[in-house]
């Protein structure tokens, strides 16, 4: 009992900050120290951050898997797709979506970039309701596309140009191997019209992302493909985000802490798994629940960590103004 209030009471801040920071020195640099996690992490662990990744981001393996001519991806061969997919699914159920909020390094560097912004004194921007619901489809659109266009490449429908479309696209191919000193990324392919394109966009992603994640927070999560990817498997987790509405007020706190502005969160008194899509289980919401048991997480039915009073009136620096 000592060790659950403990973690009830805890400065998940200054926590969540070292998990993060010691994740992303783990995923950026721990090649150099020939740390191999393998090629089905649930996280942006990006394979082009060639010197120094512990391990790869699933989606850059799916892509050449599903890129394989449809004989052999259609064929005993194939069975190499749902053997990564096994070892994904292992690392994602014990966390759940909480690799995009403690873990993903891409993730941690938009942190980064909002702090910087707090710093400055700087507000950030907001999305209305109708634009949050918009941008809540797009990640669909680029996990439709690293799916149906390496399937296209593999029925001959498009050459393999246009291979790992969205690693292409995806602003951690630049952003992460900086961190190692490397620059090769930051260039237009011009050796054909597809790597041209996909390059080309790639560079513009990434300047908005930049430019959006100092403008909101966790601008890129929005259309992150791989959110969108654990959604689909969060039933599987045996972590859970859970809500007890009859001891919620609808007071607005944890809406407003949340980095995604996920309303639902402080609205819905009805759905007890809370987890939604655009959720990155950065638990910030349980932190500033001032309900005793609002909301909790439980890992294999078992509560770990839950809003309490206390804790919520320890976090706030409440006890020093009594």
């Amino acid at each position: 009992m000592k060790i659950k209030a403990a973690i009830d009471h805890m400065d998940l801040r200054r926590f969540r900050f070292w998990f993060q920071l010691s994740a992303f020195l783990l995923l950026v640099y721990g090649g150099r120290l020939a740390i191999n996690l393998g090629t089905s992490l649930p996280t942006f662990s990006c394979g082009y951050n060639k010197s120094g990744t512990a391990g790869v981001c699933y989606l850059l393996p799916l892509q050449h898997q599903l890129a394989q001519p449809w004989e052999r991806l259609f064929s005993p061969a194939g069975v190499m797709v749902l053997s990564g997919l096994g070892i994904f699914l292992l690392w994602f159920v014990a966390l759940n979506k909480a690799w995009c909020g403690f873990i993903c390094p891409l993730g941690t560097i938009q942190d980064w970039i909002t702090a910087l912004r707090k710093k400055m004194g700087i507000r950030y921007s907001t999305y209305t309701d109708e634009q949050f619901k918009k941008l809540s489809l797009i990640k669909y659109v680029f996990l439709l596309i690293l799916i149906f266009v390496p399937l296209a490449i593999g029925g001959q429908f498009l050459s393999h140009d246009w291979g790992t479309p969205f690693c292409q696209l995806c602003p951690a191919r630049m952003i992460i191997p900086l961190f190692n000193g490397d620059f090769s990324q930051w260039v237009i392919d011009f050796s054909s019209t597809g790597r041209m394109v996909l390059t080309a966009l790639g560079m513009f992603i990434t300047g908005l992302f930049l430019i959006g994640s100092f403008l909101k927070k966790r601008f890129f999560c929005f259309f992150c493909p791989m959110g969108a990817f654990h959604y689909i498997f969060s039933k599987l987790s045996i972590f859970k985000l859970k809500k007890e509405g009859d001891k919620c007020t609808v007071c607005g706190d944890c809406y407003r802490v949340c980095d995604m502005q996920i309303k639902p969160i402080a609205d819905d008194v009805v759905s007890k798994d809370i987890l939604m899509d655009d959720c990155i289980l950065c638990l910030k919401c349980v932190a500033s629940c001032p309900e005793q048991g609002a909301l909790r997480v439980d890992i294999l039915g078992k509560t770990v960590f839950e809003s309490t009073k206390g804790g919520f009136v320890k976090r706030m620096g409440l006890e020093a103004k009594k």
